[in-house]
Parts: C-alpha cells; structure tokens; sequence
C-alpha cells in the first residue's frame, strides 16, 4: 500500500502527550506531527532521530503533518502508524494473499463481539467457521533480529485475548495476528516482563485453542506492504506462571 501524499524526511524533536510529535524539517521549519501511535513507542522517539512525515493539504485536519516511519539510518525502516495495517491487511485478506487466512468469501472489519468490543476482521465463507482475527501492530525490538509484543502494560489486550477465547468456545475459530512493522526482525516473542498479565492471557488463549500469526512488512518511505510469516519464539508458552 503506497501513502497517498509522498513522504518528506526530518529530524524528531520531541514526541509528547502520546499522539504530538515536533520535528524539524530540512528546510528548518520546526512543526508538530500528528503521531498515530498510543503505545510507548520504546527505543522509537529519541530526539533527534530521521523520521519520516506525511504531508496533507486536508483543511478538516489541525495538523498538517503524519508521522510515518523511523529510519534506521542502516537501510531498515519501523512503521509507528498503528492505523496503517488493518487497511493493508485488509486488501490483502480480500485478495487471498495471507496465508492461513486464504478462501474467505467475505471480509468484514469493525464486527461487533464479545463485552462491547470489535474485532478487526470476521471472516466467513461456506461450510467453514466463522473466523474472528485481531490484529496487534508490533513495533519494539530489545534483541537484534526479534520483534516484540507489547510494548507498555495493555489490559485491553489482554480482554481481546480472552473474547477471543469465547469464540473458540462458541465454536468458531480465533486467530491472534501480530505484525511486524520493523525490517530489521526475523523473529516475534511477548515481552512478558513488561505486561505478565498480557503474557499469561496470551498462553491462556493459545490453550483455548485460539491460533497464532505473525507476519512481517515491506516498508520504505514510498509504502507498506504485507511480508511473509515469522517464527514465533516462546518457550515458556504454556508454563508461565499466573501473575499474583
């Protein structure tokens, strides 16, 4: 998925109040960028680190900047846009091209389900079960090559894990996505020390029966595209104990 307006380089000033971002332009314009991220953004928002911004012309919008990327700086790119995915995945669940999701005669986002949540995509199709797949944008990496899930304590993923689980037990089947937006990972584990919680929610979910992908991207400062399946490494995954 291409952006819609081309991307223009600049330097990270500051992110604050979790969605501002003021950065500098070459130019030497200093504005502030909407930042479409509520996570931490861990090992992402260091001053004075190239980021890369999309520009609009929307007169419906107060700000006229989007923070996209990060650049690396060594030919490797992290997307901090956690809106950008369910529309690539989208196309791409429509178009057949995730695997393990395959064969789907509908895609619907946004469903309704479980305590007043939605899932990001229900699947159907004849003669198969009704298919629910959330969808987590992954963005922090502490070790060379492994992606990392999540970032800051998430009760809110930790509910979506056990509706996901009630889908199971209703008879449907549940897929927990995670994907990449780094090009620099080849691997993805939970960060149990940040969230134990997320992490004892998430080896209750997988023995409900509730499934696992993990997909990377294609990412430059022309667009995202889906990547292929990454290993998910977690040894404990069944035995981590139950926080207090």
């Amino acid at each position: 998925m291409r952006f819609q307006t081309p991307l223009i380089p600049a330097r990270l000033i500051r992110r604050y109040k979790r969605f501002l971002a003021d950065c500098k332009l070459e130019d030497g314009r200093e504005i502030t960028a909407h930042c479409a991220n509520p996570g931490s953004m861990m090992g992402l928002a260091e001053p004075g680190s190239l980021v890369w911004l999309e520009p609009n012309d929307d007169p419906k919008k107060k700000l006229k900047f989007g923070w996209r990327l990060v650049d690396h700086e060594n030919g490797h790119f992290t997307g901090v846009d956690t809106s950008l995915p369910n529309r690539m995945l989208r196309a791409a669940l429509e178009g057949g091209e995730v695997a393990g999701l395959e064969g789907y005669e509908t895609v619907r986002p946004e469903v309704k389900y479980g305590e007043a949540s939605r899932i990001d995509f229900l699947l159907q199709g004849a003669g198969r079960p009704d298919t629910y797949v959330e969808v987590k944008s992954v963005t922090l990496s502490r070790q060379p090559g492994l992606a990392e899930f999540p970032d800051s304590k998430t009760a809110r993923g930790a509910k979506h894990l056990a509706e996901l689980s009630a889908m199971v037990a209703e008879g449907h089947r549940a897929v927990m996505l995670y994907l990449i937006q780094r090009t620099d990972c080849e691997g993805f584990t939970l960060a149990a020390d940040i969230d134990p919680n997320y992490a004892a929610a998430y080896a209750d979910a997988r023995n409900a029966g509730v499934e696992t992908l993990c997909f990377d991207c294609r990412i430059t400062p022309e667009g995202v595209w889906l990547g292929g399946p990454k290993r998910v490494e977690i040894p404990w995954l069944v035995t981590i104990p139950k926080p207090e």
